[in-house]
């Protein structure tokens, strides 16, 4: 990747922190998705048997931040068993987040959904539920910036390439729920509730970008962005951004029955391109 002075400055700070095994860069700039005003995911890799020691984290922190006083680190486990902890800095005027990953529960995680074996939990920050095969994409899509063990190395052994049975399991789990939830929202327009139909077809077509990135062996790590991603995918719904604008238009003039019968419609456009028992072609 080219030269970046802050990545740079940031690794070196960073992977002289105890426990620290490894530092990688995720997130939109690891993909080269990227646009000028993106946030820095740096991701801290630690083992269990050498705990991070979040103090000195707080103070290697503290040594690059714009603002060293008002600068805050997690312990481990503030943010929940899957976003684990981390700190929001802004250094150099650009948003940092660090991330705290612990390599043993990653590679516990990849192997299950190597097996086919996929859980989603509920997650501030993520509407859809956390999808365990996200810590699969962030391996498959990090650049280490400081691997000296090669923990990364090892890890992006098992999350490359794309496994078969991860993919036929994140369409076994997310396609019934296209038309589950479509269903579910056209029980809700009867009385008008309009955020409830509204979660409803988020969930609907959050569901279609999952299975659309499982179809195509690509590994889906945020909702943000994914429908537009999906659309550019190889297997794809032919104009599947705008179908969603449209349905998003219509719930907004009140048109519900319109916009269930128009994610119906991206439904059936979707199983097209897989088989009736709900696997790859």
């Amino acid at each position: 990747m080219p030269h970046d002075p802050l990545l740079a400055r940031l690794t070196c700070v960073l992977a002289d922190v105890p426990g620290v095994q490894a530092v990688v860069l995720g997130g939109s700039r690891a993909r080269r998705r990227a646009h000028a005003a993106s946030d820095y995911d740096i991701g801290l890799y630690f083992k269990t048997a050498i705990p991070l020691d979040t103090e000195r984290v707080l103070a290697a922190a503290k040594t690059i931040a714009d603002d060293p006083a008002a600068t805050t680190v997690t312990p481990v486990g503030e943010w929940g068993p899957w976003i684990v902890g981390g700190a929001w800095l802004s250094v150099e005027g650009r948003k940092i987040d660090l991330l705290y990953r612990n390599a043993d529960a990653v590679e516990s995680v990849m192997e299950s959904c190597g097996a086919g074996v996929v859980t989603i939990d509920y997650q501030p920050g993520h509407p859809h539920g956390f999808c365990s095969a996200i810590w699969m994409g962030e391996i498959a899509y990090c650049q280490p910036l400081h691997d000296p063990n090669g923990v990364i190395a090892r890890l992006k052994s098992i999350a490359l390439p794309y496994p078969k049975p991860l993919r036929s399991a994140l369409i076994r789990r997310f396609q019934w729920e296209i038309l589950f939830s479509i269903e579910n929202a056209e029980l809700a327009a009867a009385g008008h509730e309009r955020s409830h139909i509204a979660g409803c077809l988020y969930r609907s077509l959050a569901c279609v970008a999952q299975v659309l990135f499982a179809l195509n062996e690509r590994y889906l790590i945020n909702e943000k962005g994914a429908l537009q991603e999906a659309a550019g995918l190889p297997l794809t719904i032919p104009y599947l951004v705008e179908q969603s604008d449209q349905i998003w238009q219509l719930v907004a003039d009140g048109g519900f029955a319109q916009a269930c019968a128009m994610l119906r419609q991206v439904d059936w456009q979707l199983k097209t391109l897989t088989q009736p028992d709900g696997t790859a072609p």
